[in-house]
């Protein structure tokens, strides 16, 4: 409950939901939760909205109905194809205005003009000048794509985005009627003799043989976005410095073209750079980024000033022309970054526009070559790897993963201006595992200013990421319908839900996928409203459903007919030990030994081995399992239930193929434990490599299940 004292007026709360701030939310036990006065004017100070007293909130409402008439167009307008959309134009009351749209180069361009619908809305007066609207009605037959509304008339000069979506991201002829299923690996830890102590794209396109030939149709990895140049590398690939470029440190230097080039002295440089975190790759410690990256940049140093060949220029100078300015404003970043350190990039340098900025890009411009070359070979290995599956038999071939956010002191926050939010940070209120509730540090879209970019920003990233996949995985899909912002100076608990708009984000989605030919996933785990998952459904976004999560009413194991049809349906999830190890209590060991948990241990144990118990029994009762089954046993069959279900895909942890028993990350730890640092081994611990895969009789195993 809200202290008395704290509680928000009538104004303010109107203020708020004005800019969609909810003043409440459902708590994880059902209960209602108001937000404090507090806590509401935090969130609004971070939207740029001042409700610091009654007379700033009366204005700040008086803005809210005033804004709209001082645009002659909508920033942007976002439409399903078919339907019918209205579009107000503002002019000076009286003027005549012409509004017509500039079609997308993509579909063929061309000109529509618009006619105008006898709509009469009273004109109004704003800042001391008498608005009118006109209101023109958009066609139901525009192409999807990427058009332009432009006005035209003595007091309205004004251009806006126009972006038509599928009504339904259609699954593909692959999918119509049939089931497929994929390894799930984090590609980081799947390591061969030839990796840099880190798996690799070339890992990655190895990966590909091997599932392919497996009958495996997808390989869902985790997110390759783009971490600190420099020492020390954030691990995680979910809190990464941009969503749109990926890692270097994904690259294999030896396959990028220019190094069959190289002098043999430049060659022993290369070789040399390789020695010590080769050696890395049969060490069963955690995996060693900054050692990783330190010699591969070095390497690819030597190998980036080899001559490239008039062909290779040419490729090269296209994929940067295609980028556009987005690609040089990361390589500016990343070059600043490695020059001042990716936190400490001076105060007079934070404007990417600036004069300073500008001077500094000529005195870095190599180091901005570099960089901008290094996602360009990231980028060809990435289409090899995709090749590779699809000419192995996969059917989707890669599934990307989209993080939910990124590091509030990464080249995004930095290039991005006022589309990423400064004053809060994106988290989740408190549920029965996190009872603090929980700041994942990451800056949330400002709803607003990324509607006046037009979501170009948001389109931008989608088309990178999307370049080489079959399909995408957006994490924590319910982002793009609210995020739970935690105002600065605010504990985790003391924040509230901001709503965006998802027609529009999910559309774009759709059309970016469509465009891709992708298929899109949706983490729909977790405290999501029912009509969430429907709406998805309808606009053809498969959900997820992990078996340990699925429960009947009475807390057993939901019955495999009761699942979803579109959706992902998976074991386990990489938040959860593997499935070996979460059978063993590997879960509830992790977090007594941290001290994570907030109950008895033995309470805790309990209600582990109960939920074993549960499953257990549930696998007996369907004949999958005898009463004296193997830890093995056990794991085929509980992918033998989720292969009872309508699930159009099934995922695989490759974990779980070869019997891993630890967790690749435990949520609520930061240096306790070694968070996606964990390379890939067997139930005795014993490493294991790309190389051995292909013989590894347990995979093969499990895989023969998959394909009965």
């Amino acid at each position: 409950m809200v202290d008395d004292t704290d509680a928000p007026s009538d104004a303010l709360l109107r203020l708020a939901a004005a800019h969609g701030v909810a003043p409440d939310h459902w708590g994880f036990h059902g209960e209602l939760k108001a937000a404090s006065a507090t806590t509401l004017r935090g969130v609004l100070r971070a939207l740029g909205v001042d409700a610091s007293s009654p007379e700033r909130i009366d204005v700040a409402l008086s803005s809210v109905d005033d804004t709209p008439w001082r645009r002659v167009l909508p920033p942007v307008v976002v439409v399903r194809e078919g339907r019918t959309v209205h579009v107000p134009v503002h002019v000076t009351d009286g003027d005549p205005v012409s509004l017509w749209i500039e079609l997308d180069d993509e579909v063929g361009g061309g000109r529509r003009d618009l006619t105008q619908t006898d709509a009469y809305v009273a004109p109004r007066t704003v800042d001391g000048r008498l608005v009118g609207r006109a209101t023109f009605t958009v066609p139901t037959d525009l192409p999807l794509g990427w058009h332009e509304l432009r006005a035209d008339g003595p007091s309205a000069q004004a251009r806006a985005v126009l972006v038509v979506t599928p009504d339904r991201l259609e699954l593909p002829a692959s999918l119509d009627g049939q089931r497929q299923w994929g390894l799930m690996a984090q590609l980081y830890s799947v390591r061969s003799r030839r990796s840099w102590g880190v798996g690799d794209l070339v890992d990655l396109a190895d990966l590909g043989v091997l599932a392919g030939g497996i009958g495996a149709d997808f390989l869902l990895i985790n997110p390759l976005h783009a971490a600190e140049p420099v020492a020390p590398m954030t691990p995680s690939p979910y809190l990464p410095t941009t969503r749109r470029f990926v890692n270097p440190i994904y690259v294999r230097p030896e396959a990028v073209p220019e190094a069959a080039y190289l002098a043999s002295a430049d060659r022993s440089l290369v070789e040399w750079a390789a020695e010590p975190v080769v050696a890395l790759d049969t060490d069963p410690g955690p995996i060693d980024r900054d050692a990783a990256w330190e010699a591969k940049r070095a390497a690819l140093e030597v190998v980036f000033a080899v001559p490239r060949g008039a062909a290779r220029q040419a490729l090269f100078d296209a994929f940067v022309e295609e980028q556009g300015s987005g690609l040089e404003t990361f390589a500016l970043w990343s070059a600043l970054a490695e020059k001042y350190g990716s936190e400490t990039i001076p105060a007079a340098l934070a404007d990417p526009g600036s004069d300073a900025v500008a001077a500094e890009r000529d005195v870095l411009a190599e180091r901005v070559a570099f960089h901008t070359w290094l996602q360009w070979v990231a980028d060809e290995q990435l289409a090899a790897a995709q090749r590779s599956a699809r000419e192995n038999g996969m059917a989707l071939g890669i599934m990307h993963d989209l993080a939910v956010g990124v590091h509030p002191a990464g080249a995004d926050v930095w290039a991005l201006g006022d589309v990423l939010v400064r004053g809060a940070t994106v988290g989740a209120p408190p549920d029965m595992y996190n009872q603090q509730g929980q700041n994942w540090s990451q800056p949330p879209w400002h709803p607003q200013e990324l509607a006046r970019a037009g979501y170009r920003p948001y389109r931008d990233m989608l088309r990178t990421v999307l370049r080489h996949a079959g399909a995408i995985r957006i994490d924590h899909v319910i982002g793009l319908f609210r995020l739970w912002w935690v105002p600065e100076g605010a504990g985790a608990d003391e924040g509230a839900y901001v709503r965006y708009d998802h027609e529009a984000l999910i559309g774009i989605l759709a059309l970016e996928a469509h465009r891709a030919g992708a298929v899109v996933i949706g983490e729909d785990l977790g405290v999501v409203e029912p009509w969430v998952r429907d709406y998805l459904t309808t606009r053809g976004v498969l959900g997820t459903s992990v078996l340990w999560f699925e429960h009947d009413l009475h807390g057993n194991p939901l019955a495999p007919q009761d699942y979803r049809q579109l959706v992902l349906a998976t074991v386990t999830t990489h938040d959860l030990p593997p499935t070996a190890g979460y059978l063993a209590g590997e879960h509830v060991a992790i977090r007594e030994r941290l001290g994570l948990l907030t109950e008895p241990v033995p309470v805790v144990r309990a209600a582990a081995d109960a939920e074993r118990d549960r499953m257990l029994a549930a696998l007996r009762e369907r004949g999958l399992i005898g009463d004296d089954a193997s830890e093995r046993e056990v794991v085929e069959a509980m992918h033998r239930y989720i292969m009872a279900t309508p699930a159009v895909l099934l995922g695989v942890a490759l974990t779980d193929a070869v019997g891993e028993r630890r967790a690749q990350n435990q949520p609520g730890t930061d240096q306790e434990y070694p968070n996606w640092k964990v390379p890939l081994a067997d139930s005795s611990g014993q490493l294991v490599l790309i190389d051995d895969l292909f013989d590894n009789a347990r995979l093969r195993s499990l895989a023969a299940v998959l394909g009965s």
